[in-house]
């Protein structure tokens, strides 16, 4: 095709014009401040900035087409702020400090803040795929929904720069949303269609992060369990190499205090590798398995492992190959008193060489230091990879271990967190909850918690001081904060009296204390072998459900939750929030003991908001528990067939 000469001069001229033009825009944005964007309606928008220009700039408003005027440093910054319409648009805002900058496809409606870790950041599609995703993308256009996600970023002190994925806020698409946080997604919709204006959900989240990374360090200086490294960290004002000097230091001090607090250690010695032990405290578990399906309950921290078996005379003097199985998380392997392995991953099959030397007829003593964080703990995978031999020569080491406990990890102090890592006190609060200080919003949703569970006896104080600080970093008293209890997961059980998931549940809850919060309960919809079940559009109608009736006074919602008790003879009466029920013939995952403590299922005699608790085995009533366990049955509901929270009468 010819072009004309003249058309395509002036084409190529214009083209350079424009990208003169581009490059010589002499206003900078914070990234929040975008087209597409939701600004928080009748409320204030701070436009702020940068300019290379002097004196002046100033910010039209196409909603009233008035104009504010703001002065341009000696640094170049400027603030201007203006009042936000009632919802509706779309709108522009033009930003003028001698050049134009215009935000285009601007709307007024609701804006909220949704934070946390895996659960909160786990996409429609993705690596999450939630229920149903084909269809829920396939349905995912959403004009007046708008999406904002900021990258994953660290830093040791605030920062006013948010960083976000793409180029701002995005119109709600199939495109757009399969990366985007499902919980968000679904609680946006939600509140869409019930409340017909538009809505902004801003993603800020990390997963496998623990609260107090979200939480700023002046106020962790106030939170039991964290003074000690916040003060650090505000002492060296941002001194990288500083903090990483005390984190070398506290690993040392940590390990330290962990071999000597190991029963199986002498120092820097193992002293049950070299000879069988048979001792006191010395149990047998079959293996491989995770140790919590044998008996050791929500159990963190070191457990040894021991084996003997008899070598035939024909491998004398040859080199074996030892396969240990996948050990979750951190093995350290011995053969007859020799160190023969040690590797740290629960998803790699261990495989170690016994030197030649090392073996001889007879018996032989294998020894396995397991040591566990989180989680599932053990000797795990397949029968198969656990033997020894030559090839394909080989002795099974399924069946009989020994075992003893070296330490629990309740007996030692959260170990110290690399200042580069996301997990480090503040880290993520500076770098992805500050920026976002100046941009108004209607209010929080939060799921986070699983990082903490090992360490809930902390989490009561620590999450209410994270909404206390979010509240004073967006100058908002009231503002909302409703966040999802831990669903279910793990080996179903009935009962765990130590679990550490019921435990940080019962922390959540105790958050319920302060004004303006409330809690979506998802015991229910939990999935035992998958810590990220896929049900998050239940999840999202949760939270939309309790920001509809507290924050915009649609509806009522109230977590049924149980609020008294007392004992009548050999029963226990307890007294709910509201009127409440079984969704089937008989509770579940509801237990009575007596004095001595031990638990038995229990029956229930329901009368509205009082409830009948008794068992045959129980004479003496003194606790009765609901839902405590890692992943419980549950059958109780209340007003809307929500699920009852889990709870305890014993404290």
């Amino acid at each position: 095709m010819r072009v004309n000469k003249f058309i395509y001069i002036s084409l190529l001229a214009a083209g350079v014009l424009a990208s003169a033009t581009s490059i010589s825009a002499k206003v900078t944005l914070p990234a929040y401040l975008s087209d597409n964007m939701v600004v928080q309606q009748r409320n204030t928008l701070l436009i702020k900035g940068h300019s290379d220009q002097h004196g002046q700039v100033t910010v039209t408003t196409s909603w009233n087409k008035k104009t504010v005027s703001g002065v341009i440093g000696s640094d170049g910054s400027f603030a201007v702020t203006i009042a936000t319409p009632k919802a509706g648009g779309p709108h522009e805002i033009v930003i003028n400090d001698g050049d134009t900058r215009v935000l285009h496809n601007v709307l007024a409606g609701e804006v909220w803040f949704c934070s946390g870790q895996s659960n909160m950041e786990m996409p429609v599609k993705g690596w999450g795929q939630v229920k149903d995703w084909e269809q829920e993308l396939a349905h995912a256009d959403h004009p007046r929904i708008r999406l904002l996600q900021s990258k994953h970023v660290t830093s040791l002190t605030p920062s006013d720069v948010p960083q976000v994925t793409g180029d701002g806020w995005q119109v709600c698409s199939a495109q757009n949303v399969e990366n985007f946080s499902s919980v968000a997604y679904f609680f946006a919709r939600q509140l869409q269609q019930q409340l017909g204006v538009p809505i902004g959900v801003i993603d800020s989240s990390w997963g496998g992060t623990p609260a107090e990374a979200w939480t700023s360090a002046p106020t962790l200086t106030h939170v039991i369990e964290h003074q000690h490294n916040a003060q650090a960290i505000l002492a060296a004002r941002g001194d990288r190499d500083a903090l990483c000097r005390k984190y070398e230091q506290d690993q040392i001090d940590w390990q330290n205090n962990y071999n000597r607090a190991d029963q199986g250690m002498e120092g820097s010695r193992a002293i049950w590798v070299d000879t069988e032990q048979t001792g006191e405290g010395w149990g047998t578990m079959q293996l491989p398995n995770a140790w919590e399906w044998q008996g050791l309950d929500n159990f963190d921290g070191i457990v040894w492992f021991q084996k003997v078996v008899n070598l035939p005379e024909r491998w004398a003097g040859k080199e074996l190959t030892l396969k240990v199985g996948k050990v979750d998380d951190i093995d350290i392997t011995w053969f007859n008193g020799q160190k023969v392995g040690e590797t740290d991953g629960y998803w790699i099959v261990r495989e170690y060489r016994v030197p030649a030397q090392l073996v001889q007829t007879g018996k032989a003593i294998i020894t396995v230091k397991v040591k566990d964080g989180s989680g599932l703990g053990g000797i795990c995978g397949d029968a198969s990879d656990l033997s020894i031999g030559i090839g394909d020569d080989r002795i099974s080491l399924a069946g009989q271990w020994r075992w003893h406990i070296g330490l629990s990890q309740d007996d030692l102090p959260y170990r110290a967190i690399h200042p580069d890592h996301q997990n480090y006190p503040a880290n993520l609060y500076n770098a992805m909850v500050h920026p976002f200080k100046d941009f108004a919003i209607k209010g929080v949703i939060w799921y986070q918690g699983e990082e903490n569970a090992t360490r809930w006896r902390g989490y009561t104080p620590l999450l209410q001081a994270l909404i206390h600080d979010w509240r004073q970093t967006w100058h908002n008293a009231q503002l909302p904060f409703y966040l999802v209890q831990l669903a279910g997961w793990q080996e179903p059980a009935l009962v765990q009296p130590n679990s550490s998931w019921a435990h940080l549940r019962e922390a959540q809850a105790n958050a319920l204390a302060l004004d303006h919060t409330n809690m979506a309960v998802a015991l229910d919809i939990g999935e035992p072998y998958d810590i990220h079940p896929k049900n998050k559009q239940e999840v999202g109608r949760r939270l939309a459900i309790a920001a509809l009736a507290d924050t915009y006074g649609k509806g009522h919602y109230q977590v049924a939750q149980c609020t008294g008790h007392r004992v009548e003879g050999s029963k226990m009466v307890l007294t709910f929030n509201q009127p409440i029920s079984i969704k089937g013939q008989q509770a579940e995952g509801l237990v009575i003991a007596g004095p001595d403590m031990v638990f038995h299922p229990a029956q229930a005699v329901i009368n509205g908001k009082q409830m009948t608790v008794s068992s045959p085995d129980v004479s003496m009533p003194v606790a009765v528990r609901y839902g405590w366990a890692n992943c419980p049955p549950n059958n109780l509901r209340g007003l809307d067939d929500l699920p009852v929270a889990p709870f305890r009468t014993d404290h």
